[in-house]
């Protein structure tokens, strides 16, 4: 049987898992991710938070011991997603080692709800990270207005930051400068550039759904024909973005520091629109040194049937471009599909963090 995984990796792609749960950890589900189908990294958000604690016992005891301490409901909510971390880095760890801390790396967001707070973010990735107290870890940080002076603070302190909820290609062109900026002060304070790390997650499949509500509203065919072409465009453009600020001298002078370069990460990779195939933004967006992070019926969808055939973005850079100018020209408006996506996206993620505190707050009354 042909290793469709592995030769996704061996095209340059990173496999990651976009879930995580104590069920997944407590059974070796994990472990045997990473030793069967090529998985080098896990991230979490709190919809996958709010999603595990409703389901079976696996949190009994520890949110039991939290109740009967006392303990405030958001710093339950803080215990439980961080023990569960803290156990993802640790199977992690062999893969951290055996890539040089490249891969091997678990994410644990701030709260989202302070999304539009600089200080209030530093201060809550500063306390992440300490509770986490792992060298594989990423902390998530949203990429708003806000959040690109929180990326740098925390680097230049010497935290690895995954970079969350990545749209549009002048916010990730900011986000590429902020990691810039960070590692320059973290450099000017002494610290060791090779042990600090970096993604940029830039969110795929979300934009098609937004774009293709769009299209059918206009209704003309030349809208139809662009169904399922906005996505693609805007990520292997952002490769090309990627390609532009990692070529500078800027760059070049952080790399001779012992720098690591701040790798693109794919994000919302699960196909919403039945009408594409189940693996399409794996598929279209195979290029070395960037990061996939599936949820796991993706995973098993391309571990069964993927179309890895080398790279499907550099080259396809024209094309890209004229596509979302061809979305210009149908009365697509790109800088509102955008906006929309990244409020959209905060609200999505605060809601689901009030849902899991809501699920904590059950957990603990039911164990009292």
């Amino acid at each position: 049987m042909t290793d469709l995984l592995g030769r996704l990796s061996a095209e340059g792609v990173a496999v990651w898992l976009d879930d995580i749960s104590r069920d997944r950890l407590m059974t070796g589900q994990l472990e045997a991710l990473v030793r069967d189908k090529s998985l080098v990294g896990v991230t979490s958000n709190p919809t996958i938070f709010a999603k595990a604690l409703s389901q079976g016992s696996a949190y009994d005891d520890q949110t039991r011991d939290l109740a009967v301490r006392g303990v405030s409901l958001e710093e339950a909510a803080r215990m439980v997603t961080t023990y569960d971390i803290r156990w993802a880095c640790d199977v992690l760890r062999p893969v951290y080692d055996a890539t040089g801390g490249v891969d091997g790396r678990v994410s644990l967001e701030v709260d989202p709800r302070i999304a539009r707070d600089t200080e209030k973010t530093i201060a809550e990735a500063r306390a992440l990270w300490w509770l986490v107290d792992r060298p594989n870890l990423f902390i998530k940080i949203p990429a708003t207005v806000e959040g690109l002076p929180a990326i740098s603070q925390c680097l230049a302190e010497g935290l690895s930051v995954n970079v969350t909820l990545i749209f549009s290609l002048k916010r990730y062109g900011g986000v590429i400068d902020a990691f810039f900026e960070g590692l320059e002060r973290a450099r000017a304070a002494g610290r060791d550039l090779s042990t600090i790390a970096s993604v940029a997650s830039f969110f795929v499949s979300r934009v098609d759904t937004e774009v293709d509500k769009r299209l059918d509203k206009i209704g003309t065919d030349e809208a139809k024909a662009l169904r399922g072409r906005a996505a693609i465009a805007n990520a292997r453009l952002a490769y090309e973005l990627h390609e532009e600020k990692f070529g500078t001298d800027r760059w070049a002078a952080l790399r001779q520091l012992g720098a690591r370069p701040q790798r693109p990460l794919w994000a919302s990779t699960g196909t919403k629109d039945p009408a594409y195939s189940d693996t399409f933004y794996v598929d279209e967006l195979i290029a070395p040194g960037v990061v996939n992070t599936m949820p796991e019926p993706t995973l098993n969808a391309v571990a069964d049937h993927a179309a890895v055939s080398g790279d499907t973005v550099r080259g396809r850079y024209e094309q890209a471009s004229a596509d979302l100018a061809a979305l210009g020209e149908v009365g697509i408006d790109y800088d509102d599909v955008v906006r929309v996506l990244e409020e959209e996206g905060v609200d999505k993620f605060a809601a689901s963090w009030n849902e899991l505190l809501q699920t904590v707050r059950g957990e603990l009354e039911r164990s009292r």
